[in-house]
């Protein structure tokens, strides 16, 4: 049976966009057996040139857009937007009612949920970082990598609840941020006294390769039976509960 997705994003960045251009070429090709029931931006048209562009993408799809601008709700409220996070998200519930999807996808949602989105749909995302990994966002988890000289990183696909960053891990990939060219990189911010930034370009792209085939590839898990959400708990085709599924082969070779 196909599965229904939604798709939530800011659509401002490359991670988000290559993401969602993944899936999209999944379904295409048939390996993935899917349609993305609908699209919500927390950005509207004219706040930004790449988020414009998503909504084109889509739009050229026949794929329905909901936005409502979450930089606007701030303004509108003071600045303060985690006071009236819940307000914000019963105004996206409104727009979302008409819709109906079997899981959320959210790709560069740059917005923490409240329980009145978790209680109505239910999401997954990527963190990109390891099951055991630092957590926060992806410059935190990068900038930590760094300071505590790990040797490998990766990315995971996980079950949003509302303890943020907590829910069930789904899958997950690993990847070395050790030999080239990152020893290199590091020494060579060693010897500048600790200005970094190359291998903080080094690692992020490195991820960014990755991530949109894990989410695809988890998707595809998903789609075919081979995983299941029930509740908060991850199951096998059985029924019986399971540990993230490592995909890191699967990626690596996709990724050729």
């Amino acid at each position: 049976m196909t599965l229904d997705l939604g798709w939530l994003t800011a659509g401002r960045g490359p991670g988000s966009r290559g993401m969602f251009e993944g899936v999209l070429a999944a379904i295409d090709d048939g390996s993935l057996d899917a349609r993305i029931a609908f699209l919500f931006m927390h950005r509207e048209r004219g706040e930004g040139e790449a988020s414009d562009a998503f909504m084109d993408l889509a739009a050229s799809r026949g794929i329905p857009i909901e936005s409502l601008s979450s930089a606007r709700f701030r303004e509108e409220h003071g600045g303060d937007f985690a006071t009236h996070r819940e307000e914000y998200d019963a105004r996206v519930l409104d727009l979302l009612r008409p819709h109906t999807a079997e899981l959320c996808v959210m790709a560069g949602y740059l917005l923490i949920l409240s329980p009145a989105l978790t209680h109505a749909y239910r999401f997954v995302n990527l963190h990109p970082a390891l099951p055991d990994g630092p957590v926060g966002l992806w410059q935190e988890v990068i900038r930590e990598l760094i300071e505590t000289g790990a040797q490998e990183s990766g990315a995971t696909v996980l079950l949003v609840t509302d303890e943020l960053d907590r829910g069930p891990r789904i899958a997950y990939a690993r990847f070395p941020i050790v030999g080239p060219p990152f020893d290199a990189l590091r020494s060579d911010a060693l010897r500048a006294g600790g200005e970094a930034q190359p291998l903080f370009d080094a690692i992020r792209e490195a991820g960014l390769r990755r991530e949109p085939v894990l989410l695809t590839e988890t998707l595809k898990a998903l789609a075919g039976g081979g995983l299941a959400v029930r509740g908060e708990r991850i199951v096998d085709a059985s029924g019986a509960p399971v540990d993230a599924r490592d995909l890191t082969a699967k990626v690596e070779a996709a990724l050729g």
